[in-house]
């Protein structure tokens, strides 16, 4: 009773995060009577005993990688896994910088919203929707402008008009209790947007570079003018 205690308590362990690593067995670690062993250009050797692998991997100076230990046997490859791990971190760091998170920003607006602060919130979307994120729109309703819907719906027809050529209407507008809302969608994906964006900043700072470097023109220097008038000569009595 007190194994199958032991073993119980493991297995929890083990579901609460305990120490199972994630990294494949390598060298010394492989504990198999033989292995399929891929060289390192990726050819395929052969089922081979462990001792030989080995042997191998220190002919080669490499290390002895488990890649499919479910496989019978367990296929091998001999590799730097150093290397392997350093350029595994860096694509996984190259992709989280390069993932893409949809996002959805939000305006909300009133029916009878004053032309100045239209064109500011218009602005606003504008902007959004270049970076490559959706865009709720909310037009508020209040008191009586309840029963006028159709300024809502006229004032949400107008925004996705203005903005036609940077988006378009993803979900159209239809009413949720006092409010009216529409969901307009950009028409460059996010990871166009981020590149446009590093591209453009990149482009700013090779300004800035070529402005500081650049000589300044109409300059002229002025040398020091102060000459020194030499003394009369006295003639000399005869």
């Amino acid at each position: 009773m007190r194994r199958y205690a032991a073993v119980r308590q493991a297995v929890a362990w083990c579901y609460r995060g305990g120490s199972i690593s994630a990294e494949p067995r390598i060298n010394d670690r492989i504990r198999v009577p033989e292995v399929r062993l891929v060289g390192p250009s990726g050819e395929q050797v052969g089922i081979v005993p462990l001792a030989k692998a080995l042997e191998l991997a220190q002919e080669y100076d490499l290390d002895l990688v488990e890649v499919a230990a479910t496989a019978r046997p367990p296929v091998c490859k001999l590799m730097d896994y150093g290397k392997f791990k350093y350029e595994s971190a860096m694509k996984a760091r190259e992709a989280r910088k390069n993932q893409a998170h949809t996002v959805i920003k939000e305006m909300k607006l009133r029916p009878k919203i004053d032309p100045h602060d239209y064109d500011t919130k218009k602005g606003h979307v504008v902007r959004f929707l270049k970076q490559g994120d959706k865009v709720k729109i909310t037009i508020m309703f209040r008191g009586r402008e309840q029963s006028r819907p159709e300024l809502g719906f006229r004032l949400l027809q107008r925004l996705a008009s203005d903005v036609e050529d940077l988006g378009f209407i993803e979900s159209n507008p239809k009413q949720d209790g006092r409010n009216m809302i529409m969901v307009l969608g950009p028409h460059k994906k996010k990871t166009e947007a981020m590149a446009e964006a590093r591209e453009a900043q990149a482009a700013r700072k090779a300004g800035r570079q070529g402005t500081t470097d650049a000589p300044s023109e109409g300059g002229t220097a002025e040398a020091p003018a102060e000459a020194a008038e030499a003394p009369a000569e006295t003639p000399s009595e005869a």
